[in-house]
């Protein structure tokens, strides 16, 4: 039972951890599809 919970625990760490890195990586598909000769909102 004690392992259970161990492994519970560590699953919803990682996840948290995960989450946060992820949106923080995360850029908006204006940055991510643009090039140097695209009007983007003009």
């Amino acid at each position: 039972m004690k392992s259970f919970v161990i492994a519970c625990a560590a699953a919803i760490i990682i996840a948290v951890v995960g989450g946060i890195v992820l949106s923080g990586m995360q850029e908006s598909a204006q940055t991510a599809f643009s090039t140097s000769s695209v009007r983007l909102g003009a």
